[in-house]
C-alpha cells in the first residue's frame, strides 16, 4: 500500500484510543468511585448507629428520630423544589413569542440560544440542589417538629394573651419555622420567575408601548408578591406573641417579656401592621385583573411608612416621654410578671428565705448544739485529692482516676457517711510506647477495675481513710462487679469475648498468683455489638479505618465490639432531647458499678422568664471541657431535672428514670418516644439513696436566685439588693466559687441532711457575705428544698475572699505556711461555709505536697475562722477549740477523735492483750471465724468469684468486730481519761488490712 510502512501490507491494525478520550473516560470513573466511597462511608455510620441502638434496646429512638428527620427532609425538600421548578415552568410557558420581543436584544438572544438545549437539565439541577438545602435545613428542626406534634399542656396560662404556656414553648417555634420556610420558598420562587420572565422577554428594562411586563408576567409576579405580603401579615401577627419572650433591660436587671411600651404601643402596632399587610396583599391580588402597578406600589409604600411610624417612632416616643420619667412605677406590674414567671420556670418559686442574725463572737461550747454538723465537715477536697488517689490506688500506670472526684453517701458501720468516690478506669496513655499496638490497645487492655472510696470527714495520718480500695476491692464497700467496660476514659472501641473454652485474652488485673503477674478475663456482660460475620467486620473496619478488624485472628465468632462508651455519650444518644449534667458520678448499686447521669428538659420559650446561657452560668473555677454541660439548646429560660439516668459500667445498659413527674416537657418527649423512660416508682431504694441534687442545675438556679430573691418590683428595678456568686479565693483562676456538697443542719431543720451549698456577696466591689444558700440533696419529701439565710445588711460578715485574706494575712498562719513551703507545695482546699453556732464558720483544709514528681497532696493543717478569730492547727478539732476559747463543743468525725491522726494501734486479734483466748471462749470463737473467713476470701479470689469474696470479707469484718468487743470486755478499763489527740478514738483495724495481712 503506498505510503504504508514496509512489511505492513495486509496486516490488521489495532485501533488506538486517543489520550484525550482516555482522560474523558477516567474522570467519570473516578467520580463514580468517589461517590461510591462517600456513600459507603455514610452507610457505615448509619448502619453502625442502628446496631448500637439495637444493642442497648433503644432501636425505637433511632427509628423514630430517623422517621421525623426523613419526613421533614423529603416533605420540605420536595415542596421547595416543586415550588421553584413550578415557577420556572410557569414563567417559561407564559413567555411572549419571539416576534413580540424588543429589537436589539441580541445579547439575550444569545443566552436563550445557549440555554435552550439544556433548559430542562438546568431547571432540574437547580430545583434538586435547592430542595436538598431546604430538606437538610428542615430535618434539623426535628426536635421543634416533635415538640409541636406531641406537645403536652402546662396547665398554666400566660398573663398577657391567656394562652397555655405550651403554645409559646411548643407551637410558636414551629409556626415561626414554617413561616421562615414559606418566606424562603416564595422569595426564591419570585427570583426564579423574575429571571425567567426577563430572560424570555416577559419583563423589560426598556418598556415596549408603555408596558414593562407582559400580562402573564404581571399576573405571575403579582400573585407571588401578594403571597409574600400575606406571609408578612402572618409574621406581624405571630410577632405579637413573640413579645412574650422578647429580651430587654429594665433598670439594672435583664428582662424578658412584654414591658409597658410593648403592651401599650408595640402590641397595637403589630396588630395594625398585620391589617395593613392584608390590605396590601389584596391590592397585589387585585393587580391580576388590573393593568397597573400603582395600587400595589401605594400599598407597599403605606406598609413601609406604617412600619416606620407605628412600629418604630411611636413606641420610641412612648418609651422616652411616658415611660422613662416614671419607669420604676410604669414597669412595676411587668417586672412582677417577670419575677413570678422566672421563679416558676427555674423551679425557685418555693424558696425559704429567712433572716439570719449571724454573731461574730466566739465563746466556749458554742458549737455544742451543732455537733452533728461539725462531725460531718468534709476535709477531703474532691478537686485536689485525685493525685493522692492515683498515687495510693492507681496500682498500675494504665489505670487512672478523673481529675475531679465525686461526693456520695454510703452506710459505713451503720451510719450514713459522706464519701469521696472514684472509679479506677483504664487509661491507655499510661502504657509505654513499646506496648502500644492494635492488639494491646483494643483486645488486651479493654477495661478498668475497681471502685475507690474514702471517708470525707476523716483521714489516716493525712491520707484518705479508704472504705473501698485495692485490687480486688477490699473494705466496707465490696462484693460488687468491679470491671469497668463503660466509663469516662474508656478507649474509643474494644473488641472483647471469646468462644467457650478459649484462653482468656483480656488483662483483668495484676496479681502475684497468676501467670505473668496478671489475671486475664473474658467479657461476658452481653454489651456491645456482635462482630460475628465478614460483613460486620468489613463495616467496622471501614468505620474505624482499621484493617486489623477485618484480618486479625483476635476477632473471633464470639467477639463483640464496644463503642460509644462514655456514660454521657450513651445517655445523649438514647435521649437526644435531654441536656446532660457535666459530671456523671459512679455508685455501687446492687453489687455493680453504675454511672448516674442527671438529665434536664429545657425550653427557651417560657413567657416572661429571663433567659440564661447554660454554658456561661455553669462555668466556675473547677470547670473544664470534660465537665461541660451537654445541651441541644444553650440559651434557655425553663429547666427541670426530669430524668435520672444510669449506665451499667459492666454491661453498658442505659436506663432512664422519670424524676419530675409533673414536667410537661418530659411528658411531651414521652409522647414522642413512648416506653423509653421508666416511671419513678421503678427506682429501687438503694439506687434512690445515691441520687443527689445536680450541680449544673444548682448553678443555674443560684445565678437566677442572686436577683430573683427580690420579690418587690420596685426594689428589683433598683437592683440595690442584688447578689452575685463570689470568686473562688482558693484557686489561681478567676472563676466563680463552685457549690459544695456538705451534710449539715440548716436553721429550722430537725436533722442534718446531705446538701449542696453556696454563698453570695453583694453586687459591685463589696465582698462581705450577703447570704448562704443550701438545697437538700437527699431524696425524700425535703429533696430540692431551697433554704436561704440572708445576712443583716448593717453588719459586716466576712465573705469567702475576705476570710481567705484573713487567713494569709494572719502572722501566725503566715509563719507556719512559710515553714510548710520549704521544699513543698501548699495547696488550699475548698473553703467551706457552715451556719453553726449562731454565726458563719469557715473551714479550709490545707494540703502539703513535696516537690518530687511522684509526690501527692496530704492533709496537714486545717484553717478555721469564726468572726474575727482564726486558727491554724493540725486537726479540725484542735482548730475549732482554738477559735472557741479552748472548747468548741463540736464533735468531730468518730465521736471525739481527730481528723489528722493515724489509725489506732494494736495487733491482730489474738496476738496479745488482756484476757487471752484461753480464758475467753467468745474471743476464741470470733478468731476462728475470722481465720475461716480469710480462707474463704483466698479461695473466692483464686476463682474470680467476687460475690463470694465480698461475702467472705463481710464475715471477716463481723468476726473482727466480735473479737474486739470480746477483748475489750476482758480488759480492765484504762485510767487514761481520753485518747491521744493525734489518734482517732473508737477506730478499729479495717477488714482490708486484716485480709491483706493474712
Amino acid at each position: 500500500m503506498p505510503g504504508g510502512p514496509p512489511g505492513a501490507a495486509g496486516a490488521p491494525r489495532r485501533p488506538v484510543m486517543p489520550p484525550r478520550r482516555r482522560g474523558r473516560a477516567l474522570l467519570p470513573t473516578l467520580l463514580i468511585l468517589g461517590a461510591l466511597l462517600i456513600g459507603f462511608s455514610i452507610f457505615t455510620g448509619f448502619y453502625t448507629d442502628l446496631l448500637w441502638y439495637q444493642s442497648v434496646d433503644y432501636a425505637s429512638v433511632f427509628t423514630r428520630t430517623l422517621r421525623a428527620k426523613s419526613l421533614l427532609f423529603f416533605l420540605f425538600g420536595i415542596v421547595f423544589a416543586v415550588a421553584v421548578s413550578a415557577n420556572f415552568v410557569i414563567a417559561y410557558r407564559n413567555r411572549p413569542t419571539y416576534q413580540a420581543l424588543i429589537p436589539g436584544q441580541a445579547e439575550l438572544d444569545r443566552y436563550r440560544t445557549a440555554l435552550e438545549p439544556y433548559k430542562r437539565l438546568v431547571v432540574i439541577a437547580i430545583a434538586v440542589l435547592l430542595g436538598l438545602i431546604a430538606g437538610s435545613s428542615a430535618s434539623g428542626q426535628w426536635r421543634t417538629y416533635l415538640e409541636w406534634r406531641h406537645g403536652a399542656s402546662f396547665g398554666v396560662k400566660d398573663p398577657q394573651f391567656g394562652k397555655d404556656i405550651s403554645f409559646f414553648t411548643f407551637d410558636l417555634p414551629w409556626y415561626r419555622f414554617m413561616l421562615s420556610f414559606l418566606f424562603a420558598a416564595v422569595v426564591i420562587a419570585l427570583i426564579a420567575a423574575a429571571v425567567t420572565h426577563y430572560l424570555y422577554g416577559g419583563l423589560r428594562l426598556q418598556p415596549l408601548l408603555g408596558e414593562r411586563a407582559t400580562p402573564a408576567a404581571r399576573v405571575h409576579l403579582s400573585v407571588l408578591l401578594g403571597v409574600f405580603v400575606l406571609l408578612k401579615a402572618v409574621a406581624y401577627w405571630l410577632d405579637r406573641y413573640g413579645l412574650a419572650v422578647k429580651e430587654s433591660r429594665i433598670g439594672r436587671a435583664d428582662f424578658s417579656g412584654l414591658a409597658y411600651t410593648d403592651v401599650n404601643a408595640v402590641l397595637l402596632g403589630r396588630t395594625i401592621l398585620a391589617i395593613i399587610s392584608l390590605i396590601c396583599a389584596a391590592l397585589f391580588f387585585a393587580n391580576i385583573v388590573r393593568r397597573t402597578w400603582l395600587l400595589p406600589a401605594v400599598g407597599v409604600g403605606g406598609l413601609v411608612l406604617s412600619a416606620l411610624l407605628i412600629g418604630g417612632i411611636y413606641p420610641a416616643i412612648v418609651q422616652r416621654f411616658e415611660v422613662k420619667p416614671s419607669e420604676r412605677t410604669k414597669e412595676a406590674p411587668y417586672i412582677r410578671k417577670n419575677i413570678d414567671a422566672t421563679r416558676a420556670a427555674y423551679g425557685i418559686d418555693d424558696v425559704d428565705v429567712r433572716s439570719y442574725s449571724a454573731t461574730t463572737k466566739a465563746t466556749a461550747g458554742q458549737l455544742r448544739s451543732d455537733s452533728d454538723t461539725t462531725a460531718s465537715i468534709r476535709l477531703l477536697d474532691p478537686a485536689i485529692m485525685s493525685p493522692t488517689y492515683k498515687n495510693l490506688q492507681q496500682i498500675r500506670a494504665y489505670y487512672d482516676f478523673q481529675d475531679d472526684l465525686d461526693v456520695d453517701r454510703y452506710t459505713i458501720e451503720g451510719k450514713k457517711r459522706d464519701v469521696v468516690v472514684a472509679a479506677r478506669e483504664l487509661d491507655l496513655t499510661g502504657l509505654p510506647d513499646a506496648q502500644r499496638n492494635w492488639i494491646n490497645d483494643h483486645t488486651v487492655y479493654t477495661h478498668g477495675f475497681g471502685f475507690v472510696a474514702a471517708l470525707g470527714n476523716t483521714t489516716n495520718g493525712g491520707r484518705p481513710s479508704f472504705v473501698s480500695s485495692n485490687i480486688p476491692p477490699q473494705g466496707e464497700i465490696n462484693g460488687f462487679q468491679p470491671r469497668i467496660y463503660f466509663g469516662e476514659e474508656s478507649p474509643t472501641y474494644s473488641i472483647v469475648g471469646a468462644p467457650p473454652g478459649a484462653q482468656a485474652q483480656e488483662l483483668d488485673f495484676p496479681t502475684d498468683t497468676g501467670s505473668g503477674g496478671q489475671r486475664n478475663n473474658t467479657y461476658k456482660g452481653g454489651g456491645g455489638v456482635a462482630v460475628n460475620s465478614l460483613w460486620r467486620k468489613l463495616i467496622f473496619a471501614s468505620k474505624y479505618q482499621e484493617s486489623n478488624i477485618l484480618l486479625s485472628n483476635q476477632v473471633n465468632p464470639a467477639s463483640r465490639i464496644l463503642y460509644d462508651r462514655h456514660p454521657k455519650t450513651r445517655v445523649e444518644k438514647v435521649a437526644p432531647w435531654l441536656s446532660l449534667d457535666g459530671d456523671p458520678y459512679p455508685a455501687v448499686v446492687g453489687k455493680k458499678i453504675v454511672w448516674i447521669v442527671d438529665g434536664y428538659t429545657t425550653s427557651n420559650g417560657y413567657p416572661y422568664s429571663t433567659r440564661k446561657s447554660l454554658d456561661v452560668v455553669t462555668t466556675d473555677s473547677q470547670s473544664n471541657a470534660s465537665t461541660a454541660l451537654v445541651a441541644p439548646v444553650q440559651r434557655v429560660n425553663y429547666i427541670r431535672n426530669s430524668v435520672k439516668a444510669t449506665v451499667d459500667a459492666y454491661t453498658g445498659k442505659v436506663t432512664l428514670y422519670e424524676w419530675d413527674t409533673k414536667d410537661p416537657v418530659l411528658k411531651t418527649w414521652e409522647n414522642a418516644y413512648p416506653n423509653t423512660v421508666k416511671p419513678r416508682s421503678s427506682i429501687g431504694a438503694e439506687l434512690m439513696s445515691h441520687f443527689r441534687y445536680p450541680e449544673d442545675l444548682f448553678k443555674v438556679q443560684r445565678e437566677l436566685l442572686a436577683h430573683y430573691h427580690v420579690s418587690n418590683p420596685r426594689d428589683f428595678y433598683s437592683g440595690s439588693d442584688f447578689w452575685r456568686v463570689p470568686v473562688d479565693p482558693t484557686r489561681e483562676t478567676t472563676g466563680l466559687q463552685p457549690p459544695y456538697f456538705l451534710t449539715l443542719r440548716m436553721p429550722g431543720q430537725s436533722a442534718p441532711t446531705f446538701s449542696l451549698t453556696s454563698t453570695y456577696v453583694p453586687t459591685g466591689d463589696r465582698n462581705n457575705l450577703a447570704a448562704f444558700v443550701a438545697v437538700s440533696s437527699d431524696p425524700g419529701p425535703d429533696y430540692g428544698k431551697f433554704r436561704v439565710l440572708q445576712l443583716p445588711r448593717s453588719v459586716q460578715i466576712n465573705g469567702p475572699s475576705q476570710v481567705q485574706n484573713q487567713f494569709i494575712s494572719d502572722d501566725v498562719v503566715a509563719e507556719q505556711l512559710n515553714i510548710l513551703r520549704r521544699g513543698t507545695t501548699v495547696k488550699n482546699g475548698n473553703l467551706l461555709t457552715l451556719p453553726v453556732g449562731g454565726g458563719l464558720l469557715y473551714v479550709e483544709p490545707v494540703y502539703v505536697q513535696a516537690e518530687a514528681t511522684t509526690s501527692f497532696p496530704l492533709l496537714r493543717k486545717v484553717l478555721v475562722s469564726f468572726g474575727d478569730r482564726v486558727a491554724f492547727e493540725d486537726t479540725l478539732q484542735a482548730a475549732l477549740d482554738a477559735v472557741f476559747a479552748g472548747e468548741s463543743g463540736g464533735v468531730p468525725a468518730g465521736g471525739g477523735g481527730t481528723t489528722g491522726g493515724g489509725s489506732t494501734g494494736g495487733g491482730s486479734p489474738g496476738t496479745g492483750g488482756g484476757g487471752g483466748t484461753a480464758t475467753n471462749p467468745t474471743l476464741a470463737a470470733a478468731l476462728a471465724d475470722a481465720q475461716q473467713a480469710l480462707r474463704d476470701s483466698r479461695a473466692a479470689l483464686q476463682k474470680g468469684d467476687f460475690a463470694a469474696y465480698g461475702t467472705a470479707q463481710q464475715q471477716l469484718q463481723d468476726a473482727i468486730t466480735r473479737a474486739l468487743a470480746a477483748e475489750q470486755q476482758a480488759t480492765p478499763p484504762s485510767p487514761s481519761p481520753s485518747p491521744s489527740p493525734s489518734r482517732s478514738a473508737g477506730t478499729s483495724p479495717s477488714p482490708s488490712a486484716s485480709a491483706s495481712g493474712g
